[in-house]
């Protein structure tokens, strides 16, 4: 499948033998208590509120108590529902696992608590069955968030972000949130290029992307801190500490095989595309018409290598209802200095056939 088309619609009341449109995987370690009402609380949202035909994949970490079971009866009373059991624990290893074997054309996850409001997972995954981007990312920490968790952990997670743009140059603005989606050609890409197999996994992928040129989608959501977590905040930060330390130092060595894009203005995704196959741009043509106000995709700023936010991309409806005022009036103002300039060619051919 070319990364830069849009994915056909599976209606999911098609064959029952047709592969999965998305693959939801859902990590669990230790999770007995509430993998069950999680998994069916997420297949009722899929199922009522989801366009495309979607698949859990429970993998359990090498879980010490009834975990999977509770995953291998879900899967096997619950339609649509897979499990998988790894010997080992690590967040990384389980999504490795997961999105290797999936046929899904998109590979997302979240965290089994549910803490990322559900409503906001179409909206994540429709950018790259558009066509538009290469990976999806939920975000806490950008404007339009909405965010329920304590004092500690807003510290340390803005914390641990900062250190990650400084010191590796990213420009995410949130690498650990657990609510993720990709095109699965862009996982076949990346996994082999990532080493870490833990919860540094998130970062190391992030990065990784942005360095071969993967075009990457922003998304604020409304998130709330499970108080349950088993997450050892101490022990993963270190290793997290340890992970960047590891990329800034091979990033000095290691050089990526980039992309070609496509110009940034055409209103077109980047990624791995033929440059001759390239639309050229009519004259006259206002490329910013065709740019959908919705997305906060970032674009490239080639004098600084960075990648930046433009004003035009914004979630709230007056911004998108101004870009689009500014964009019909550059058109208008364009076609008039078209018009006007004809009108000057028309007006100098019968002087010059005078002389």
């Amino acid at each position: 499948m070319d990364p830069t088309t849009m994915i056909p619609l599976t209606s999911p009341s098609a064959n029952d033998d047709a592969p999965p449109d998305v693959d939801v995987v859902l990590p669990a370690y230790n999770e007995m208590r509430q993998l069950a009402a999680s998994v069916r609380t997420l297949r009722s949202f899929l199922d009522e509120s989801f366009p495309y035909r979607a698949r859990i994949v429970i993998v359990d970490n090498a879980s010490t108590d009834r975990t999977w079971a509770v995953a291998r009866h879900l899967a096997d009373t619950v339609a649509g529902v897979d499990a998988v059991h790894l010997d080992r624990k690590g967040r990384g290893r389980a999504l490795r696992a997961a999105w290797t074997r999936s046929t899904a054309a998109v590979v997302a996850y979240m965290d089994v608590d549910l803490a990322t409001d559900l409503r906001a997972f179409l909206p994540l995954v429709a950018p790259l069955v558009a066509g538009h981007s290469d990976i999806a990312i939920g975000t806490r920490l950008a404007p339009g968030a909405h965010v329920a968790r304590g004092a500690r952990r807003e510290l340390l997670s803005r914390s641990y972000n900062l250190l990650v743009r400084t010191a590796l140059n990213g420009s995410c603005s949130d690498t650990q949130c657990g609510f993720k989606a990709m095109r699965r050609e862009a996982a076949a890409e990346l996994l082999p290029l990532v080493e870490d197999n833990e919860w540094f996994f998130d970062t190391e992928l992030l990065i990784v992307a942005e360095r071969i040129g993967l075009r990457i989608h922003e998304l604020p959501v409304d998130w709330v801190d499970d108080l349950d977590s088993r997450v050892d905040i101490l022990q993963t930060a270190w290793k997290d500490l340890r992970g960047v330390i590891r990329l800034v130092r091979s990033g000095a060595r290691r050089r990526y095989t980039v992309h070609p894009t496509r110009p940034p203005d055409n209103g077109c995704p980047t990624g791995p595309v033929d440059r001759s196959a390239v639309p050229v741009k009519p004259p006259g043509s206002n490329p910013s018409i065709t740019s959908p106000p919705h997305f906060r995709s970032r674009q490239p700023d080639l004098r600084r290598r960075r990648w930046v936010f433009p004003p035009r991309f914004s979630t709230s409806p007056g911004s998108a209802q101004a870009a689009f005022q500014t964009d019909r009036r550059a058109a208008e103002i364009e076609a008039e200095t078209e018009r006007t300039t004809e009108g000057e060619h028309e007006t100098r051919i019968p002087t010059v056939k005078e002389s």
